[in-house]
């Protein structure tokens, strides 16, 4: 049976943004039992369901985030697609990007972009995971990790990360040993993306993933860096704190390097992007190259 319940969709898309009907319904201006009637019906006719209801908080079943994905994309495209027709084709591009990659390597960067293409307006935002994609409806974004379900993803910085602390904890490290040390001590993580690579050291490591109940989740990376410098706890980190590594302010805690993971531009499909989104990757593919 073909599918007929666009407008479904984007009912449904906005749900998934918002994760709650109520403040998906002041922002489509429609009432609560409206946009419910619609998700109940979309789920009917989809055969499956999209979100999870047994929670206290609206969460998306796989089904409903791998469909959340692939239906923003299409239906992004065929916006861009229309305004292009319509001779309105935007040139502003929206890009999600770590914050601490944004100070460390970005900003530095940007009047280079300009220069070069100056007839884009680009629009800055920070974003922390690729659950905050469609929130902002970003046209690309800048993620940490080394792989995104359902994305398309151009690897921008490739370094290898080594666990980092301040002196004293390192001190405290050392005395403790490393396989108690990342038990006892603090591992500071995003929640998502570092938290998978804090697996994955611990995995190269050959030691078992045990960390300490205290372990701190900041979700914002330069609040972290500066909770690793406070001596908060341990992190992950890569040659974006060099100058803190050749000052003394931070320590490597081992030799045993992550590799594979880096900094990576996310986005749905190179066909989803406007022409200006497109000229953006193009430019910064160009500038990781130079």
């Amino acid at each position: 049976m073909r599918f007929k319940s666009y407008n479904s969709l984007r009912i449904f898309g906005t749900v998934a943004r918002c994760e709650s009907i109520t403040v998906a319904s002041e922002e489509l201006c429609r009432s609560k039992g409206a946009v419910s009637y619609q998700i109940n019906k979309l789920e009917r006719e989809l055969g499956f369901m999209l979100f999870d209801r047994t929670k206290s908080k609206l969460t998306l079943t796989d089904a409903g985030r791998n469909l959340w994905h692939v239906s923003q994309s299409s239906l992004n495209q065929i916006d861009n697609k229309v305004e292009q027709l319509r001779g309105k084709s935007s040139n502003t591009v929206t890009v999600g990007v770590l914050t601490f990659f944004a100070s460390r390597w970005l900003s530095p960067r940007l009047a280079n972009f300009f220069q070069d293409c100056p007839e884009i307006s680009l629009r800055l935002e920070a974003i922390n995971s690729i659950d905050e994609f469609n929130s902002v409806n970003f046209d690309l974004v800048i993620l940490w990790g080394n792989a995104w379900s359902g994305f398309t993803h151009d690897l921008l910085v490739d370094s290898s990360s080594f666990l980092i602390g301040n002196p004293k904890v390192a001190k405290e490290a050392s005395r403790l040993g490393l396989s108690q040390a990342v038990q006892t001590i603090p591992l500071l993580n995003d929640g998502f993306s570092e938290e998978c690579g804090m697996r994955a050291w611990h995995e190269v490591a050959g030691l078992e993933y045990m960390p300490s109940s205290t372990s701190l989740t900041i979700t914002d990376s330069s609040t972290r860096f500066q909770a690793v410098i406070d001596g908060q706890g341990v992190a992950l980190w890569d040659k974006l704190v060099r100058s803190e590594i050749d000052t003394g302010k931070l320590v490597y805690l081992s030799d045993i390097e992550l590799k594979d993971f880096g900094y990576h531009l996310v986005y749905h499909s190179k066909n989803s992007l406007s022409g200006a989104a497109k000229q953006f990757r193009n430019w910064i593919i160009k500038e990781v190259k130079s």
